[in-house]
């Protein structure tokens, strides 16, 4: 598209916002891109993009998975246009791009990696055309946003360019379908000894097969519907990956076998669905060209970003921080199930905010399609339950066969350290949602203090 008054008159107001909100010390966000939109509908389209447009979309991982790819090529010495500081809606692509550009609607970036909310694609797509977009996975996700993961299917495959690249993962049985026409790289990762042979988890959205409705059989499940399958009926299966990685948990590194041979990278984290957003990460950037030593190395730096995921050591208990998306069941009951199956003993601040928009969500259905049965573990000592939900919670727990004596719940999250039990407890996770850093910061604070005057007390009473 051409650029029009009506382009430059959008830009210029917008800039001259964006400059305000930060002469105010306001976050830029994406508010300047809504007014440009406002102003030129089709602003997307007119305003210069890079020569590489690189999108990262799906329903879990896709704000680390874009970060990492952000990460690696800016270490690699590229100068990348994101949407980091906006949102991955169209109005946030617009403001990243608002912000990049000239007066005249030009940006020097050579390459845009844009994380796009998968109901946003029929905003985006028609005026980003993406030369490679990741899909890291379908599930079901708020139901007052996403409904089903099938319909959020039909809204990407409507979206996407007939020629974009597609790097999907081959052990989701719901996005590897996405496009069939389009060229495409596939990523798994190989059985793990964890793996089973069926599904235990209260939701699996690939109980019927995706394309004629019979039942699939599963070769093993890892969790929910990931896994590798095929449909006796129809011939339906999962396919062959260009990326197969094999994690060694106990070394911190994992393995990808390509056409080309087998590579090594460092874990940044040993929970089973970061070891999938780094596979996602390789698979991207070494079809996009960029080596396996450039992407290993930059690896060796990295860390998971400290808004999702911390780790502190206090008198011998690890304080751990992990972001857990409300809303979200199958995020919660991955973590939950990460959480689980770490070492030693365990206690747990269960306080997510439940909050849309900054306000408290009417809709609690998620919570009985979480799996929090997994937080009914031997391991587990102590959980308690804070925040505007917390009846629901334990309720809940209750259900799930968590014993009363177990349960702790207060109504202030602040409150929540001083319900810990602190004996004989190797760690202590805080799971939180994305909304609250700073009351995250503070309950992280009063943990420790709380470790500390613990053991104060009893170096008194010795």
């Amino acid at each position: 598209m051409k650029k029009n008054p009506r382009f430059y008159i959008a830009l210029w107001v917008s800039k001259a916002v964006m400059l305000l909100q930060r002469l105010l010390g306001m976050n830029a966000s994406y508010f300047p891109g809504k007014l440009a939109i406002k102003l030129c509908p089709d602003f997307l389209g007119r305003i210069d993009k890079p020569g590489t447009v690189i999108t990262v979309t799906g329903t879990n991982g896709k704000t680390t998975c874009c970060n990492m790819i952000i990460d690696v090529l800016t270490a690699n010495g590229c100068d990348v246009l994101n949407n980091r500081a906006g949102s991955n809606i169209d109005a946030g692509v617009a403001s990243s791009l608002i912000a990049a550009a000239s007066l005249g609607g030009h940006v020097k970036q050579k390459i845009a990696v844009l994380e796009v909310d998968e109901r946003s694609s029929l905003r985006i797509y028609p005026y980003v055309h993406p030369d490679y977009t990741v899909c890291t996975n379908l599930f079901r996700d708020s139901i007052q946003r996403n409904a089903h993961p099938e319909f959020i299917f039909s809204v990407i495959e409507k979206a996407l360019p007939d020629d974009t690249h597609l790097i999907l993962n081959a052990d989701d049985p719901i996005s590897f379908r996405l496009k069939r026409n389009n060229p495409r790289s596939y990523f798994s990762i190989a059985r793990l000894p964890s793996d089973r042979e069926e599904c235990i988890n209260i939701i699996n959205d690939a109980r019927v097969c995706p394309d004629c409705g019979h039942t699939p059989e599963y070769e093993y499940v890892r969790y929910h519907h990931i896994g590798k399958m095929h449909c006796p009926n129809c011939g339906l299966s999962s396919p062959t990956p260009d990326f197969l990685a094999s994690p060694d948990f106990e070394n911190g590194r994992f393995t990808v076998r390509t056409a080309e041979g087998e590579e090594s990278y460092p874990m940044i984290s040993g929970s089973i669905f970061n070891v999938y957003n780094q596979v996602t990460t390789v698979s991207l950037l070494r079809t996009f060209g960029l080596s396996s030593e450039s992407i290993a190395e930059s690896f060796e730096h990295m860390h998971i970003v400290k808004s999702r995921y911390t780790s502190t050591e206090e008198d011998g208990i690890k304080v751990v921080t992990n972001m857990t998306k409300g809303q979200n069941p199958v995020a919660c009951s991955i973590v939950f199930d990460y959480m689980r199956s770490e070492p030693g003993s365990k206690e747990i601040i269960l306080m997510l905010d439940d909050a849309t928009y900054k306000k408290t969500t009417e809709i609690m259905t998620w919570i009985y399609d979480a799996d929090f049965e997994l937080l009914n573990d031997e391991s587990i000592k102590r959980i308690v339950a804070c925040g505007v939900r917390t009846n629901d919670y334990h309720l809940r727990l209750l259900l799930a066969g968590v014993p009363e004596e177990k349960i702790r719940c207060v109504r202030l999250e602040t409150d929540a350290p001083k319900e810990l039990s602190l004996c004989g407890t190797d760690k202590v996770f805080i799971l939180h949602d994305l909304t609250t850093p700073k009351l995250t910061a503070s309950v992280k604070s009063g943990v420790i203090e709380e470790i500390k005057k613990r053991k104060a007390e009893v170096s008194h009473e010795d």
